[in-house]
Parts: C-alpha cells; sequence; structure tokens
C-alpha cells in the first residue's frame, strides 16, 4: 500500500519557453519531458535566451498545437503559423549556461517576436540529436535530457499546493491566483499540499504500463511568478508570501514551489488527466 495516492488533475506543455502554457487532455512522456514541451525558445542578437523576466509580454504569447502547424496568437498581432515538420538553417545558442545546438526558425517568425516585443529576436527549435543533460549533481547516476527547459525535463506541482498560497494570500488581502503562474507540467490533485517535495517515484498507471517520474530538485522561484499571465503586470504579493513559508534549506534559503522531476520508466507512454498516481514518503 502507497503511502499517497491521487492522480493526474492537469496536464501542461510550454511548447515555446516563456510563453503562455498549453493546457492538454494527455500528453506523450518523452526522455526530455512531454512532448513539444519547451521544443522552441526565443533568443536575441546574439543568440542567447530571453525570458519573461526581462520581457513579461512574452506572457501574452498563447501557443496552440493544431495537427501539423503551431499557431502563435497575441494581442494587436496577425496569426503566426509555424509548422511542427520543418526548421531552417542550423545555429548555436545559449539557455543559461548551456550552449546547444538549435534551428532557426527563418525570418517571418524572427519579425514576429520582433514586432510583438519591440527588439530584435528570433525563434529557433531544439536540435533533438543534441544531449543537454540536467545536473548530475541531483540525477546521481541518471542523464536526463532536456530540451529548453530550465534544466529538468518535468515539473510537478500540485492543486493542494496552490491552494495553500490562495489561502494565505487571500489572509493578506490579496486575490487568489492561478497555478499558471508556477508553469507545472503535471498537477496532482487528491494529495496534501506540498506532498510533492516529500515523494519517492510518482508511479503513473498508464494503458500502456507504469509511467515513473522521480522527483530530484526543489524547484527555486525567480519573479515569474509575481506576473499576471494575462496581463503581463508583474505585482510582488505572490513571491512576498512564499518567503513567509517557503524558503528552502536545501536550496540555501531560496524560496520554491513544486518539484523538478526525470522520467525514469514509460517513455512514449501518454499521460492522461485522471490517471491514478501513487507514491511513498522519502524520510531523509
Amino acid at each position: 500500500m502507497s503511502d499517497v495516492s491521487g492522480t493526474i488533475a492537469r496536464l501542461f506543455i510550454y511548447p515555446v519557453k516563456s510563453c503562455a502554457g498549453v493546457e492538454v487532455k494527455e500528453a506523450i512522456l518523452t526522455e526530455t519531458g512531454l512532448e513539444f514541451d519547451r521544443n522552441w525558445m526565443v533568443v536575441d542578437a546574439e543568440g542567447e535566451f530571453v525570458s519573461q523576466r526581462e520581457l513579461p509580454r512574452m506572457a501574452l504569447i498563447k501557443p496552440q498545437l493544431k495537427h501539423f502547424d503551431m499557431i502563435l496568437r497575441a494581442p494587436g498581432m496577425l496569426a503566426l503559423h509555424i509548422s511542427l515538420n520543418e526548421v531552417e538553417e542550423p545555429v548555436r545558442v545559449r539557455v543559461w549556461d548551456d550552449v546547444v545546438d538549435a534551428y532557426d526558425m527563418g525570418d517571418v517568425a524572427a519579425q514576429w517576436f520582433t514586432d510583438f516585443l519591440g527588439q530584435k529576436l528570433r525563434l529557433v527549435r531544439f536540435n533533438p540529436d543534441f544531449r543537454r543533460l540536467s545536473s548530475r549533481k541531483w540525477t546521481g547516476d541518471v542523464e536526463a535530457l532536456n530540451q529548453f527547459s530550465d534544466g529538468y525535463p518535468v515539473l510537478v506541482t500540485s492543486e493542494a499546493s496552490v491552494q495553500q498560497l490562495n489561502e494565505k494570500l487571500a489572509a493578506a488581502g490579496h486575490m487568489a491566483v492561478g497555478l499558471e503562474r508556477f508553469r507545472p507540467n503535471v498537477v496532482l490533485g487528491g494529495v496534501e499540499a506540498h506532498d510533492e517535495d516529500r515523494l519517492d517515484v510518482l508511479d503513473i498507471v498508464t494503458s500502456e504500463g507504469l509511467a515513473q517520474l522521480k522527483p530530484v530538485k526543489p524547484c527555486q522561484r525567480c519573479p515569474i511568478p509575481n506576473i499576471n499571465p494575462e496581463t503581463a503586470e508583474s505585482t510582488p504579493e505572490v513571491n512576498d508570501t512564499l518567503q513567509t513559508y517557503r524558503p528552502d534549506p536545501k536550496m540555501n534559503g531560496a524560496i520554491t514551489f513544486g518539484m523538478n522531476c526525470i522520467p525514469v520508466a514509460g517513455l512514449e507512454y501518454v499521460l492522461r488527466v485522471g490517471q491514478p498516481v501513487t507514491a511513498d514518503y522519502v524520510f531523509e
């Protein structure tokens, strides 16, 4: 009998790093995370990635995956169609400390992002032949691959964790926030607040068999949770409230919310909303 039983309550992918997420009912689990998650990224003229940290209006760019295209929409812009099956010339780009192989997505996409975000930018797609590894300090013997995520393939949080935050926000006179601010991939239902911090391998019962995600590192929080995804406006109350109860000694006192996970079984299986999830507590 497992210590904790819950379900997958919601699933999200973020096709373009730091743009809006796409809520899905199902997603294929790959070695780099959920299929199409952080496959694309926006870079500046030097090939450095940009994010909502510097350009909060990225939150207003909403992708949609449709058959063979990704369609991007943003206020005041015509829709941009990106083929899922085409790339242009190879490029090298930087995401955090990693220089990785990618493909440029062409001048039309570059102009679209430049026009909306107000500086010279280009859209690139990760080269799947390139091996970008998570930090072995946290994954141990496992070589966990990423595309353009901040460093780990899958981010897991729970409905209860967000509900607890909203109770604390309400007590301080602030409005509730959506869990979209935390940009999770897998949202657990039916578990206690921040159970994800304390769990060993998550066993997910899929129709193909058992998929497994192993929590490896608490997710440190930058200012992005302060950004309202509907307006791109930033106000401090979310991180200020988290500071009162979520400083994490494992992360030198940084605030954390959610757990970075790596797939350890069930590659190419389909994760679906409603699937049972069980796990045991880790006692350190």
